[in-house]
């Protein structure tokens, strides 16, 4: 019987607003930082909130300002990302095939702010040009990827709401395992724009204040914005030339609820089966899960479902392990968040320490799991799942293991 190829982590990249490499946002989690702070990349005034998880800084300095002016904030965000998860790889195209190194990236609004602003200069009669909008095209950084960094193997760019950078995570982990590809480069970028920003606030399912996932004053979430990149390999060849392995990717899973178009089932049986389906693959038992990465977004309805799919598909253990979601520090990244999650989820199993979910201070009876309240938490974690529960019923669930 043939055996299936095991796919290791060797490289990770982030960009967020609490840090501007996977060690400073790593850092910052466990300590509890929280970047929701009033916005300033547009006007908000107007708005129910004025708040978003907006990144402050974008190690772009590797471009030149001809580049940065074609590029868009995401491209900026997604390649400075991928530098970093290529370098602690220590993979170049020039010592590769680089067909057999491929990029699969979530993306959504990417470029949208950027297109905003030529548009508002055009309006205006300012100087614009309408035709910069090409270059802002939500594949644009998997393609700016592929160009950079010269990998030349598949690609692709996945939307499917926020459950995006979890569905081109095991879109890249296929890859692999059906021998198309030797390393992938995934994750997702994705930024603040007005559009996105004003939608979440139309729909009232924002909080003024920083939110407070699955407290039971919660009263929506707060919009972020983030890249982050991995870098997936198969074993053997990792090991061959002496990478770093920082994990394993076990397996997926991906449901659809069916439901509504905004609102989760609220029974969470959809997002059990994403779980059961993504252990199924991964090989695993109910019995090996030790920490849930939730995608906890502080919405009234989001978390009282994805507590019942947890309790649902995990049964009495549900009550044993360790819940947490780290959008309470970065807002919900949107197209990008199952990717940062996932570097979340990744550094828990190697340093065997869970983030808390902070401003955590009211329980609420319908979330009634451990959400690791406010303070980090040591523990040994051998596997996780990190969930992705997007808009339209995108569920998808990946499986993260400590390696060896």
């Amino acid at each position: 019987m043939s055996t299936r190829r095991r796919v290791v982590v060797t490289g990770l990249g982030a960009v967020t607003s609490i840090g501007s490499s996977v060690s400073e946002f790593w850092k910052n989690l466990l300590a509890g930082v929280c970047g929701i702070r009033p916005l300033s990349l547009f006007d908000a005034s107007t708005y129910r909130t004025q708040t978003a998880a907006e990144a402050t800084e974008i190690p772009d300095g590797f471009l030149s300002p001809a580049e940065k002016r074609r590029m868009s904030r995401a491209d900026r965000m997604g390649l400075a990302a991928a530098a970093e998860a290529l370098s602690q790889a220590g993979l170049e195209a020039s010592r590769e095939d680089p067909t057999r190194v491929g990029v699969i990236l979530g993306g959504g609004t990417s470029g949208l702010i950027d297109s905003e602003l030529v548009y508002e200069a055009w309006l205006q009669g300012r100087r614009g040009r309408p035709s910069r909008v090409l270059n802002h095209l939500p594949d644009a950084i998997t393609d700016r990827v592929a160009q950079r960094f010269g990998l030349e193997g598949l690609k692709s760019t996945i939307t499917t709401a926020c459950s995006s950078a979890a569905n081109a995570m095991g879109y890249a982990y296929d890859a692999i395992v059906g021998g198309l590809a030797d390393v992938m480069v995934t994750g997702g970028s994705d930024v603040l724009a007005r559009l996105t920003y004003g939608g979440f606030n139309s729909l009232r399912s924002v909080d003024p204040d920083p939110c407070r996932p699955f407290d039971r004053e919660r009263r929506g979430l707060s919009i972020g914005e983030a890249a982050g990149i991995l870098v997936f390999e198969e074993e053997d060849r990792a090991r061959r030339r002496g990478a770093p392995i920082l994990g394993e990717f076990l397996g997926y899973g991906v449901t659809s609820d069916a439901f509504h178009m905004t609102a989760p089932d609220p029974s969470g049986s959809a997002g059990a089966r994403t779980i059961r389906a993504a252990l199924e693959a991964a090989r695993r038992n109910l019995s090996d899960v030790d920490y849930v990465n939730a995608h906890g977004t502080a919405t009234p309805q989001n978390d009282s479902a994805e507590t019942a799919a947890i309790k649902m598909a995990l049964g009495s253990r549900a009550r044993e392990i360790p819940v947490s979601s780290i959008k309470s520090m970065i807002g919900h990244c949107l197209c990008a968040s199952g990717a940062i999650e996932a570097i979340a989820t990744v550094m828990t199993v190697r340093e065997g320490c869970v983030p808390p979910t902070i401003h955590y201070e009211h329980p609420d009876p319908a979330c009634d799991l451990d959400y690791v309240p406010n303070d980090s938490r040591d523990v040994p974690v051998s596997l996780a799942l990190s969930n992705s529960f997007a808009f339209g019923g995108n569920s998808s669930v990946v499986v993260i293991a400590r390696y060896g």
